[in-house]
């Protein structure tokens, strides 16, 4: 384990790059198989989702297509509680397979707020793949579908998050220690 500053923050590695790339490679293998034949659209959340969409979509076989939005609920370590889109979708969902990709779900507010504009354009379906789920401060049920790991409530940073702007940069995730 090393301990990072980030900021004024302290935090060890939690999960290493080794561990987050095995663990894509087979949510992208769950993917593959549930959308054969399919050709889905993914819809990543920025700007946490960044890195994990990258590699998440150089593993898929399937005909896919990629968009980005922009939501954002957080202001430094605490979620701000508004969630304010910044980039629109422009992709029209009718009839579509969709996939959401987002970095981490926490309170889930965030999906809670954007899913409803999504199935009001009525895409044929609609899953949620995460990279990160801290279900134990879940408030908003969601139904998500391919989640790569189930953390604990602790603030994290690296592989696309961030601390008030940094750590996005960093190959593995670490927790505040």
């Amino acid at each position: 384990m090393s301990v990072i500053k980030v900021h004024d923050k302290s935090f060890d590695t939690y999960l290493s790059e080794e561990v987050i790339q095995k663990r894509i490679k087979e949510m992208a293998a769950d993917i593959n198989r549930d959308y054969a034949g399919k050709k889905p659209l993914f819809i990543a959340i920025l700007n946490g989702s960044f890195m994990f969409a990258s590699d998440l979509f150089k593993h898929l076989s399937i005909d896919a297509e990629i968009c980005f939005i922009k939501l954002a609920s957080y202001k430094g370590m605490k979620s701000s509680g508004n969630v304010v889109t910044s980039i629109g979708l422009e992709d029209d969902l009718f009839g579509k397979e969709v996939v959401i990709v987002e970095d981490i779900v926490d309170t889930g507010k965030t999906l809670h707020n954007f899913l409803p504009k999504l199935l009001h354009q009525q895409p044929k379906s609609l899953k949620i793949a995460s990279l990160l789920h801290k279900s134990e401060a879940t408030e908003y049920p969601l139904q998500l579908d391919y989640i790569g790991f189930d953390i604990p409530n602790k603030f994290v940073v690296g592989y696309g998050l961030d601390y008030d702007g940094l750590g996005r940069n960093l190959k593995e995730i670490y927790q505040l220690v």
